[in-house]
């Protein structure tokens, strides 16, 4: 990817998974505007990742995409390595300030159907991905520094149709928890994010393209709507400010009011 090699060190730098396209975009591009640097990955679109690469250069900030398997660990020990050399060359860092999980994919089978490939999908991106690659970065995120984890309000309530998806979710709200109190000697900060449904291309785009269901989780949503990728990227912003370093531990759901 094309970037800008920094000439002064970076005052922050947040790290996205699966920051080309969907919440991880929205994401990647509030950070920016809150005045972060980004290094977001990407699986496969490096077109998509360009583009929010060029985005965030054009609102005055640094940026770079690097491409990361969240299913494969086998990839995470090269993948730290890619960060470090980035953090070098390109912010004039050693270490990078918040890491944002975001990746992820989805499923929709009920759980007398979910074959086991499935499932392995599911844990091996959602759950196993996340806990490994954290522990390769963490020898490079700040002292001080944040962990944002992203679930979804599928761990809350349920619709038929996504309980290996949301199960892993449930397993990353345990997990915030532990990683929070383990991480706490060095003052990192480790928390939840929740979304509701949101317009994106996330499981083929049914809640964006489907006018029906759309309209359906609008009335069951006490806000009156669909949550947008912003809605999201807003709200990552803020649990990554300076205003929010005694927040740790904890689950935030950004759904609009869901199934209250």
């Amino acid at each position: 990817m094309t970037t800008t090699v920094a000439s002064t060190p970076s005052l922050k730098i947040a790290l996205v998974t699966g920051g080309s396209r969907g919440l991880g975009r929205a994401s990647a591009l509030q950070l920016a505007r809150q005045g972060f640097d980004v290094l977001l990955t990407f699986r496969s679109q490096a077109a998509e990742a360009a583009e929010v690469v060029a985005q965030i250069e054009a609102l005055g900030r640094r940026a770079l995409a690097l491409p990361l398997d969240m299913g494969s660990t086998a990839g995470f020990a090269a993948f730290a390595d890619q960060v470090q050399t980035a953090l070098s060359q390109h912010f004039g860092r050693s270490d990078f300030d918040a890491l944002v999980n975001n990746a992820g994919a989805g499923t929709h089978a009920p759980l007398a159907e979910t074959t086991e490939a499935q499932f392995d999908q599911m844990f091996n991106i959602h759950l196993k991905g996340v806990l490994f690659l954290t522990q390769r970065l963490l020898p490079l995120l700040a002292d001080g520094g944040r962990i944002l984890n992203v679930s979804s309000g599928l761990a809350r309530f349920t619709f038929p149709g996504y309980g290996a998806y949301a199960a892993m979710k449930g397993g990353i709200e345990v997990m915030t928890r532990y990683l929070a109190k383990e991480l706490a000697p060095r003052g990192i900060t480790v928390n939840v994010v929740a979304p509701g449904a949101v317009e994106t291309d996330f499981g083929g785009g049914a809640v964006r393209d489907n006018a029906q269901l759309n309209a359906a989780i609008a009335g069951q949503t006490t806000l009156g709507r669909v949550g947008q990728p912003d809605d999201i990227g807003a709200a990552v912003a803020m649990l990554l400010s300076p205003g929010s370093g005694w927040i740790t531990g904890q689950r935030i759901e950004v759904s609009g009011g869901m199934v209250l």
